[in-house]
């Protein structure tokens, strides 16, 4: 799940990715009807863990759990989304 970096925003703020967890939760519970269903469902995977660079759009993306702070040494924070799925999986 993508969404445009917005220089704007505030370390808070883009930490604040409840958009992210929505995907997320929507993605995670039809794959819980489909397992319900019988699929048999081997795995799911979310793309990525961290913001990274992507070859059609450089950095101007972000992606993952742990926001990367290109302007302060590459610092990593966690996202709210790290939280919650971390939650998830526990």
């Amino acid at each position: 799940m993508d969404e445009f970096d917005d220089p704007k925003l505030s370390l808070p703020q883009s930490l604040n990715d409840t958009h992210r967890i929505d995907y997320h939760y929507h993605h995670l519970d039809y794959l819980r009807k489909a397992i319900d269903d019988g699929v048999n469902v081997k795995g799911y995977f979310a793309w990525s863990l961290t913001d990274n660079f992507e070859w059609a759009a450089g950095y101007t993306l972000r992606f993952g759990f742990v926001y990367i702070d290109y302007n302060d040494g590459l610092k990593r924070h966690p996202k709210l989304s790290a939280s919650w799925f971390k939650y998830f999986l526990g």
